[in-house]
Protein backbone atom coordinates (compact mmCIF):
# COMPACT_ATOMS: atom_id res chain seq x y z
CA UNK A 1 0.00 0.00 0.00
CA UNK A 2 2.77 2.46 0.86
CA UNK A 3 4.15 2.51 -2.70
CA UNK A 4 0.66 3.18 -4.04
CA UNK A 5 0.16 6.04 -1.57
CA UNK A 6 3.59 7.45 -2.38
CA UNK A 7 3.04 7.32 -6.16
CA UNK A 8 -0.46 8.81 -5.86
CA UNK A 9 0.79 11.70 -3.75
CA UNK A 10 3.72 12.28 -6.12
CA UNK A 11 1.18 12.43 -8.97
CA UNK A 12 -1.08 14.87 -7.13
CA UNK A 13 1.87 17.13 -6.29
CA UNK A 14 3.15 17.06 -9.88
CA UNK A 15 -0.30 17.71 -11.37
CA UNK A 16 -1.22 20.56 -9.02
CA UNK A 17 2.21 22.21 -9.24
CA UNK A 18 2.54 21.67 -12.99
CA UNK A 19 5.92 19.95 -12.63
CA UNK A 20 7.45 16.75 -13.97
CA UNK A 21 6.59 13.85 -11.62
CA UNK A 22 10.23 12.69 -11.81
CA UNK A 23 11.24 15.83 -9.87
CA UNK A 24 9.18 14.72 -6.84
CA UNK A 25 11.05 12.54 -4.35
CA UNK A 26 10.50 11.50 -0.75
CA UNK A 27 13.32 13.87 0.25
CA UNK A 28 11.81 16.88 -1.56
CA UNK A 29 10.25 19.74 0.29
CA UNK A 30 7.53 21.81 -1.28
CA UNK A 31 9.93 24.75 -1.11
CA UNK A 32 12.59 22.74 -3.01
CA UNK A 33 9.98 22.09 -5.69
CA UNK A 34 9.20 25.84 -5.80
CA UNK A 35 5.55 25.26 -4.93
CA UNK A 36 3.83 28.45 -3.70
CA UNK A 37 1.86 28.20 -0.46
CA UNK A 38 -1.53 28.49 -2.20
CA UNK A 39 -0.62 25.55 -4.44
CA UNK A 40 0.54 23.62 -1.37
CA UNK A 41 -2.88 24.14 0.21
CA UNK A 42 -4.56 22.93 -2.98
CA UNK A 43 -2.31 19.84 -2.95
CA UNK A 44 -3.43 19.04 0.60
CA UNK A 45 -7.09 19.48 -0.41
CA UNK A 46 -6.60 17.15 -3.37
CA UNK A 47 -4.95 14.51 -1.17
CA UNK A 48 -7.78 14.77 1.38
CA UNK A 49 -10.40 14.49 -1.35
CA UNK A 50 -8.67 11.55 -3.04
CA UNK A 51 -8.34 9.51 0.15
CA UNK A 52 -11.49 10.82 1.92
CA UNK A 53 -9.42 11.83 4.96
CA UNK A 54 -8.94 14.99 7.00
CA UNK A 55 -5.36 16.16 7.43
CA UNK A 56 -4.53 17.62 10.87
CA UNK A 57 -4.87 21.39 11.01
CA UNK A 58 -2.25 23.31 12.98
CA UNK A 59 -0.78 20.15 14.47
CA UNK A 60 2.92 20.66 15.28
CA UNK A 61 3.51 16.95 14.60
CA UNK A 62 2.15 17.26 11.06
CA UNK A 63 4.84 18.00 8.50
CA UNK A 64 3.31 19.83 5.53
CA UNK A 65 6.65 21.08 4.31
CA UNK A 66 8.05 17.81 2.98
CA UNK A 67 6.82 15.15 0.60
CA UNK A 68 7.87 12.51 3.15
CA UNK A 69 5.72 14.21 5.80
CA UNK A 70 2.68 14.21 3.51
CA UNK A 71 3.14 10.54 2.55
CA UNK A 72 3.69 9.41 6.15
CA UNK A 73 0.69 11.39 7.41
CA UNK A 74 -1.59 9.91 4.74
CA UNK A 75 -0.34 6.40 5.52
CA UNK A 76 -0.99 6.95 9.23
CA UNK A 77 -4.48 8.35 8.64
CA UNK A 78 -5.37 5.50 6.27
CA UNK A 79 -4.17 2.93 8.83
CA UNK A 80 -6.29 4.60 11.53
CA UNK A 81 -9.28 4.70 9.18
CA UNK A 82 -8.89 0.97 8.43
CA UNK A 83 -8.54 0.13 12.14
CA UNK A 84 -11.58 2.24 13.09
CA UNK A 85 -14.17 1.97 10.33
CA UNK A 86 -17.09 4.37 10.67
CA UNK A 87 -20.15 2.84 12.34
CA UNK A 88 -22.61 1.41 9.88
CA UNK A 89 -25.78 3.40 9.52
CA UNK A 90 -28.91 1.65 10.67
CA UNK A 91 -31.38 0.65 7.99
CA UNK A 92 -34.43 2.79 7.48
CA UNK A 93 -36.79 -0.13 8.27
CA UNK A 94 -39.19 0.61 11.11
CA UNK A 95 -38.47 -1.14 14.41
CA UNK A 96 -40.23 -4.46 15.00
CA UNK A 97 -43.34 -4.17 17.16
Amino acid sequence: MSDDVQQTIFGIIAKEAGIDPSKVTMDSTLKDLEIPSLDAIQIIFEIEDHYKIQMPDRDPNFDTESVRGLVETVQKLLAEKAANPPPSTPSSAPPAA
